[in-house]
């Protein structure tokens, strides 16, 4: 078998890998608020989630077609796929594709260890981009500009969503909020808080769905990317329908396996939310995330969620908000895209050295010895359905006293 072909398999089942990662990290974006009130059991949320999910990645394609075209420069100026980037079979660009996917899966892995809802999206980006700048520079970047007129390129379609996304979901949640306790003063909590979980149910379906809709497209663009390398496809307009299929169902199973560690800290450790806040939460990450869809702004759903949730806070008289924890959340924000990069230029650079089959080898090698670290660090201190919402204990990720070692072998 060609060696191209070889690389190309092992790069589709890397994507298909963060993709599942990116599930079980983005569950918490959905669920957490449910979980935390009660309108939804864990094991109930988790499997909504996923179906949801699956449903919401086939809805539109704007998203994968930005992840395509406008983080590596692939296209000339006629909008063809550049000739050099697919000389050889298109090793180099793959080798891009695959030291980028490896430096989005570690940061996953890494902050998920940690129970930090960060952002998939900004990993993944980060990765490619730096292993783009390693392989051809600064140029191999479509930075693009962004204007009133039209935003594209990493700036346009990247930064400035990125930037702009949890200051609104804040600013929408926190008037959802206070707007909801106001009109609702004269009701009694007993009467309030179940009518409000009823509502919750529709609202963390809305954004399970939305979810689908923007981050099981990424890596549908990932890949398309990956074939566009290969030789295997040549249309930047469109995916092939089992790459939608193929990503669909990956982030389903991600979703199902449930992410506990990150919906324990948006559902307990940042705000103690009540069912009004989780609806009032849920509807503003909804309404962010599907217009970013519609857009083709590949936005980190990751940022919305926690900006709703945040925002709740803000809304809410006498709301606790953890802010130490927000401080910490906002330091991952920031060194996310930048830290991805890192591991993913220096994944090319490995692999560039080695040179051929080989090199993709060794740095799919060091993916799997870094996965089964995280993996045995985060078997130490499980997090699991039964203990998600335990009493919040501040300095720690996982619930105190922790489930045994062999209990967290089918789960988080």
């Amino acid at each position: 078998m060609d060696a191209a072909l070889i690389v190309l398999g092992l790069v589709i089942v890397t994507a298909l890998a963060f993709d599942f990662t990116n599930g079980f990290h983005d569950t918490a974006n959905a669920m957490a608020t449910s979980i935390a009130t009660g309108a939804l059991k864990p094991k109930t949320a988790v499997i909504l989630s996923a179906v949801l999910n699956l449903v919401g990645a086939f809805l539109s394609v704007q998203v994968a077609l930005t992840v395509t075209n406008d983080v590596i420069n692939v296209q000339d100026s006629s909008g063809a796929p550049r000739t050099d980037l697919l000389a050889g079979g298109g090793e180099l660009l793959l080798l891009v594709i695959f030291a980028g996917l490896i430096g989005g899966i570690l940061w996953n892995l890494a902050t998920w260890l940690l129970g930090l809802p960060s952002s998939s999206s900004h990993a993944l980006f980060g990765g490619l981009i730096g292993s783009g700048i390693a392989a051809f520079g600064l140029s191999g970047i479509n930075w693009g500009g962004g204007s009133a007129t039209q935003l594209d390129g990493v700036i346009g379609k990247v930064i400035l969503p990125a930037l702009a996304s949890p200051v609104i979901a804040v600013i929408v949640a926190a008037c959802g909020t206070w707007l909801v306790y106001r009109i609702t003063a004269g009701i009694g909590e007993r009467f309030k808080d179940s009518g409000f979980r009823w509502g919750q149910i529709g609202t963390a379906s809305l954004v399970s769905l939305a979810h689908g809709t923007n981050d099981a497209q990424k890596t549908m663009g990932v890949i398309t990317l990956a074939l566009i390398a290969a030789g295997e496809w040549s249309d930047t307009s469109s995916i092939p329908w089992w790459v939608k299929l193929a990503c669909a169902a990956a982030i389903a199973l991600g979703t199902y396996s449930g992410g506990w560690r990150v919906i324990r800290t948006l559902g307990k450790g940042l705000v103690e939310i009540a069912p009004p806040q989780g609806m009032a939460a849920e509807s503003s990450s909804a309404a962010v995330i599907l217009t970013s869809s519609h857009l083709g702004f590949p936005l980190s759903t990751t940022h919305v969620a926690t900006g709703s949730i945040l925002g709740t806070g803000v809304g809410r008289r006498g709301a606790q908000v953890r802010w130490g924890i927000a401080g910490r959340m906002c330091v991952a924000w920031v060194i996310t895209l930048p830290t991805a990069a890192l591991v993913g230029g220096l994944m090319f650079l490995v692999g560039h050295t080695i040179g051929g089959l080989g090199g993709a080898l060794v740095i799919f090698a060091l993916l799997l010895l870094a996965a089964g670290y995280v993996l045995r660090r985060a078997r130490m201190k499980p997090v699991h359905a039964d203990n998600v919402n335990d009493q919040w204990q501040e300095g720690a990720t996982s619930p105190a006293p922790a489930a045994s070692v062999d209990s967290a072998t089918t789960r988080d």
